[in-house]
């Protein structure tokens, strides 16, 4: 039977009139990297600081390594490291006095704590470095050693790769999977760069409006992400007409440039070229292509799957 970190169930937040979160249901098993996926506004955050505690829920519940009464979740979340909004730390004090002001705060104790956090994240040679003096990518990584210092069973990231150049990113990605992979750490993190996510993530939960669109894993993700048909007709109405009716395809979006963009097609490609011939419609062009999770995503809201 799977194992659930984090359950969420019909989860709902609002900031006086603006609902944040509007019945969502998420599940996080244990070892899981988790990808939020959503734009500015979509409840990706609010969703972070529910887990965390800084917010609280309106509705719905929410339970963390199976707690859900308040006292209990507030248990549970000292197995949990997080970095939400910003990575906190003290500009003026080096990296080894920020980790010693965490590790005394949180009642952790032994330094070896310390030296463990810094060597995980590369900074052990930097650890005499001023925390204002280091670069975005090594102020990242001071703050995944101070959310690792408790020796977390569960990580909470908001957009930990924010701001990095390529090799930061990199250096990031490359990290994230090595705590997942040798310390079995679950791992939820959002971020607006959909295509780190996607070399990231295992398991991918869709929020657009305070709305959960869908939660699919990687692999159920990459068959739906694996080809689409773009067929491009001199009568691109009277074809999907035709292409609901005989093919009985309703997963097709008309595009800008008046293509016919056939997601998860059911049939071989000529089929379609055919459907245009039979009818008199003239073809253009015709591929097959591969679709990226960016289009996936915006495709997922333009699908009529918002209920709002």
């Amino acid at each position: 039977m799977k194992e659930y970190v984090i359950e969420a169930r019909d989860l709902k937040k609002s900031y006086g009139d603006v609902c944040a979160l509007q019945g969502i249901d998420i599940t996080v098993g244990r070892g899981e990297i988790y990808g939020l996926i959503g734009d500015n506004g979509a409840g990706k955050t609010t969703f972070l600081k529910l887990l965390t505690g800084q917010v609280w829920p309106d509705g719905g519940e929410l339970r963390m390594f199976g707690a859900f009464q308040p006292k209990d979740l507030e248990r549970q979340r000292k197995r949990t490291g997080a970095i939400v909004e910003a990575a906190g730390f003290y500009p003026r004090l080096t990296v080894e006095q920020n980790l010693e002001y965490y590790r005394i705060q949180r009642g952790i104790p032994g330094k070896g704590r310390m030296k463990e956090a810094l060597k995980t994240v590369g900074l052990l040679d930097q650890k005499r470095s001023r925390g204002g003096n280091l670069s975005m990518g090594m102020k990242q990584r001071l703050g995944l050693a101070i959310a690792l210092l408790g020796e977390p069973e569960l990580l909470i990231l908001d957009e930990p790769i924010n701001g990095l150049d390529p090799s930061g990113i990199i250096e990031m990605r490359n990290l994230l999977l090595k705590l997942s992979r040798e310390k079995n750490i679950t791992i939820i993190l959002s971020s607006h760069i959909l295509s780190e996510l996607e070399q990231t993530a295992n398991v991918f939960g869709f929020l657009s409006r305070g709305y959960l669109l869908e939660q699919v894993s990687a692999s159920e993700l990459k068959e739906r992400c694996s080809a689409y048909i773009s067929i491009a007709v001199s009568e691109p109405g009277k074809y999907t007409a035709f292409l609901e009716k005989e093919l009985k395809e309703t997963g097709y979006q008309v595009m800008p440039d008046g293509a016919v963009r056939i997601c998860c097609p059911t049939w071989d490609i000529q089929e379609y070229s055919a459907l245009a011939s039979r009818h008199g419609i003239d073809v253009y062009g015709l591929e097959k292509k591969q679709e990226a999770l960016e289009d996936y995503y915006m495709n997922l809201k333009n699908r009529g799957k918002l209920a709002c």
